[in-house]
């Protein structure tokens, strides 16, 4: 009778969490974070530039060095920026603002800016640029395009196709000699990256790529045992390396496995249906483009938390609180993609549409 009722719980549970999230979703809500996207894919600045420079040639304006990813203040921004348009556009065909994101879209996607950034990829002393964040994110767009059955999308695909394989091939070379991952809860971690390069290529058909993902998952996190979410967040963590890693394996587990894998990681998740275990963060100044990363943390939490509870059996009692965090975590995170200040402004739209539409699901 007990489990009986856990069951219920949790259907209802996911059921209202869905009724809500399609209440909150609407026509206005997926119009302003298109409008946050389009605001920033094209707005040189501000712009925060992160590259070695071989010479004086190499001190030119984000344009000029990056002519399709040179927008949203940084260059992994601008990437997910360019994939918010393409995620709306494919959800929301005849949503008003398609033909403007569109358009956007045609005017980055050309071949000759594309080589542009490929020969920027390239140069002397870039090995590790944007790894594994942008990267990553990079994959993710090509993925959205390549399922998204459209003709002028086949075309982007297309000519995006030199910038996919040079990302795919980084994270061939580099992976193999990883030796530990990367604990953190910024644009450096492992496990994130690894989640979207994974959904990437399992998208894409590259078995070789997905192989060798897998593989290093395993080798970097199946022996974790109790892991302690007091130490979580830091103070600008936009990414819980914790859930993140969670959120990984359940990819590449099989449901029982994982549920007893889980068991052992994150020993302090409720059985009971509460979600005081974890809070949403909190933002102090929202104009400080640091501290405004927990507003990104408490989405990227949701998302993550979704996903742990989708990698679990049916029925396993710890998904009730799982999706009791995740909701409150949505909530608080939703409510602050407002695009009042740049700091968030440039890239919370991203996060918040890649919770709602499920994108990691």
């Amino acid at each position: 009778m007990h489990r009986f009722l856990v069951i219920s719980f949790a259907a209802a549970l996911s059921a209202a969490t869905q009724a809500q999230e399609s209440n909150a979703f609407d026509a206005a809500a997926v119009s302003r974070f298109a409008e946050l996207a389009l605001g920033c894919v094209h707005q040189e600045y501000p712009n925060k530039i992160s590259h070695v420079l071989n010479s004086a040639e190499d001190a030119k304006p984000p344009l000029e060095l990056t002519p399709v990813f040179f927008g949203c203040f940084d260059w992994h921004s601008a990437v997910h920026g360019h994939w918010l348009l393409v995620r709306l556009c494919r959800a929301y065909p005849e949503a008003s603002f398609v033909n403007r994101a569109r358009a956007a879209l045609d005017r980055s996607f050309t071949p000759d800016k594309v080589t542009a950034e490929v020969a920027y990829l390239r140069a002397k002393g870039r090995g590790t640029f944007e790894r594994p964040y942008g990267l990553a994110w990079l994959l993710q767009l090509s993925a959205e395009l390549h399922e998204w059955d459209d003709p002028q999308a086949r075309q982007w695909a297309a000519t995006l196709e030199p910038l996919e394989k040079e990302a795919a091939e980084r994270f061939k070379s580099w992976l193999p000699k990883l030796s530990h991952p990367v604990r953190t809860g910024e644009h450096s971690q492992t496990a994130f990256a690894l989640g979207l390069v994974l959904d990437w290529a399992r998208s894409r058909g590259d078995t070789e790529t997905a192989e060798l993902v897998t593989q290093r998952a395993r080798d970097y996190y199946v022996q974790d045992r109790g892991a302690n979410l007091s130490f979580e967040p830091d103070g600008q963590a936009f990414l819980s390396p914790i859930l993140a890693e969670a959120d990984l394996m359940r990819r590449i587990l099989k449901p029982t496995e994982f549920g007893a894998w889980l068991g052992a990681f994150l020993p302090e998740l409720r059985l009971d249906g509460s979600t005081g275990w974890l809070q949403p963060a909190v933002v102090t100044d929202k104009s400080d483009g640091h501290l405004v990363h927990l507003d990104g943390l408490n989405l990227s939490r949701a998302w993550m938390l979704e996903g742990i509870a989708a990698g679990l059996p049916p029925g396993d009692p710890r998904i009730v609180s799982l999706l009791g965090a995740a909701r409150e975590h949505r909530r608080a995170g939703l409510t602050a993609v407002t695009g009042e200040h740049y700091e968030g402004g440039h890239w919370l739209g991203s996060f918040a549409v890649y919770l709602v539409t499920k994108r990691g699901l």
